[in-house]
């Protein structure tokens, strides 16, 4: 059991399955996203599961999962109970918890649904998790749609007792780096709250039938079928690219977004945390991120190209330019890469890379989490992975990736290390048919 405080930066509630039916305003439940339990009397494939999870709602009509189950022991179930046996058992001293399903919902093209969804899921976190905030931390859900009422949700989230925010991976109706969203931006760094993006949020088209055409869900729909294909060539290149770096375009945008808008300059104390995108792909983007704003060695800052206007005075070409001419005129006082240092963090969860690269990064800019209840998370396998990604870490970095640096942003009381636990036995997994 590893002996650092071990804080997880990235785990989910299980709502239950009538909140927003029995809690939304009245008239406003017919819109509501609600969540059927199918139990199958056999398995799809043999040992396979039989309990599923059907969501209802626009946009994501029909998506079914299977319930999260673990070997050995109960499925989660959200209760605040089971949250803190599981985190016992995986040697997790405290946890960021996010949403699950109800990411569906909570960050859509309509404002009046986002909202009143936010609002529903804001209030049931103050009552089910706040009792257990030394060890467990909900996000407040803000959706971006309106500044105005993001603000106020804001507000009143602080008057409930949440200490932290989170805001779609996909922000609507603009990108992050518009003006509109200053408000929001300002809220935030007032109240002292930490903002949290999370992968395969917002972006939802609630006019849309069903999510099979949707971006959110295009790369897992096309990893489900691939496990029935036959290993052709174009199969292998193509599972290959998607496990490498394209995951990592999403929250480059976000920082290019909110680096280069001067968010960060503006608000020096804000805390950006992206969440469950990895974090390998950081140290070759920061370099990059610098790299585009200086002349470097061999490009010449007067080398001009473009079509030549043979009618045309030749100083007033207008298809011909400086190609290095935009390197030198960047804006901000700080380079990007140290506003990343400053204004960002980075959660991963299985990723040596990150932790081979936080001499680039900066120990401080990243750190660990089990994506729990969800099955590509390290849960029940949590000590395994800390024990083989950090073997050669020092204890300085250990304990701040593992643990520290979180803490420090959502206030975990980083001394109180939990008592041992025995570590579970492996999963047993049934042969194959």
């Amino acid at each position: 059991m590893a002996k650092e405080f071990i804080v997880s930066g990235d785990s989910h509630v299980v709502e239950p399955v009538d909140l927003y039916k029995t809690r939304l305003p009245k008239n406003m439940r017919d819109q509501a996203l609600w969540e059927e339990d199918t139990i199958l009397e056999d398995p799809l494939v043999p040992g396979g599961h039989t309990q599923f999870r059907t969501v209802h709602t626009a946009g994501y009509e029909g998506w079914t999962v299977s319930r999260y189950r673990q070997f050995p022991g109960p499925t989660p179930d959200g209760l605040p109970s089971s949250i803190l046996r599981d985190m016992d058992r995986d040697g997790v001293d405290a946890t960021m918890l996010f949403p699950n399903l109800s990411f569906f919902a909570l960050y859509t093209d309509i404002h009046e649904r986002s909202i009143a969804h936010a609002r529903v899921y804001n209030d049931w976190l103050a009552e089910t998790y706040l009792p257990y905030a030394n060890r467990i931390r909900p996000a407040a859900a803000i959706p971006t749609t309106d500044a105005a009422d993001a603000v106020k949700e804001i507000e009143r989230a602080v008057r409930l007792g949440l200490t932290a925010l989170i805001l779609p991976e996909i922000p609507q109706p603009f990108p992050y780096w518009a003006p509109e969203y200053e408000p929001i931006w300002e809220a935030a760094e007032a109240n002292g709250l930490p903002i949290f993006i999370h992968v395969a949020s917002g972006g939802v088209d609630s006019k849309a039938g069903t999510s099979a055409t949707g971006s959110q869900v295009k790369g897992i729909l096309t990893a489900m079928t691939m496990g029935t294909q036959e290993l052709s060539g174009a199969l292998l290149a193509g599972r290959t690219m998607g496990g490498g770096s394209t995951a990592a375009a999403s929250p480059m945008r976000i920082i290019a977004d909110l680096v280069s808008a001067g968010v960060c300059e503006r608000h020096p104390n804000l805390m950006f945390n992206v969440i469950e995108f990895n974090a390998g792909w950081l140290a070759n983007y920061m370099g990059s991120m610098d790299k585009a704003w200086r002349t470097g060695t061999g490009q010449d800052p007067h080398w001009w190209l473009g079509f030549w206007d043979e009618g045309v005075d030749p100083h007033d070409q207008k298809l011909m330019g400086r190609l290095f001419k935009i390197n030198d005129r960047w804006p901000l006082p700080l380079k990007p890469s140290e506003y990343v240092k400053r204004n960002f963090r980075v959660q991963f969860a299985d990723d040596k890379i990150a932790v081979l690269s936080r001499h680039i990064t900066g120990v401080d800019t990243i750190y660990w989490g089990s994506d729990y209840p969800h099955a590509e998370g390290t849960f029940l396998g949590s000590q395994a992975v800390i024990e083989e990604q950090f073997a050669d870490v020092p204890d300085v970095d250990r304990a701040k990736i593992l643990g520290g640096n979180l803490a420090k942003i959502v206030g975990f009381d980083d001394s109180k290390k939990l008592a041992p636990v025995t570590p579970p036995p492996s999963p047993v997994v049934p042969p194959p048919a």
